[in-house]
């Protein structure tokens, strides 16, 4: 899927995904990432059984307010104990297949809001 409207400009928007891919600012990815509205990180495990309680620290340290989790193709959720951090600092957490993060990050970035995108491609 394309997207065509840009909602945010300045900030990373995701412009397509599909197999395999996603496109942040019309730039292909291939592989696990994190984006936020200015920043693009590559520090995110390759497979879901890596995941540990530090990544979400990572993510917490960013200081989001929401932080959006793509678990590839289907929904998948993480142990609560993995994301403590996240309540504790009460941020907003949601885990959703990639594609969805994808739409649903545009939107949130399109209001203004500090979201970040954690997420395994499909």
């Amino acid at each position: 899927m394309k997207f065509q409207l840009e909602t945010a400009p300045g900030k990373n928007l995701f412009t397509g995904y599909g197999a395999g891919y996603v496109a942040i600012n019309n730039v292909r990815h291939e592989r696990a990432l994190i984006v936020s509205g200015e920043d693009l990180r590559f520090e995110w495990p390759a497979q879901w059984d890596d995941l540990a309680e530090s990544h979400f620290e990572y993510l917490c340290a960013m200081n989001p307010e929401i932080v959006l989790l793509g678990t590839g193709p289907t929904q998948k959720f993480p142990s609560p104990a993995l994301s403590r951090c996240l309540f504790a600092a009460r941020v907003g957490f949601e885990v959703m297949a990639t594609p969805a993060v994808c739409r649903t990050y545009n939107i949130l970035a399109a209001e203004g809001r500090n979201v970040v995108a954690a997420l395994w491609l499909p």
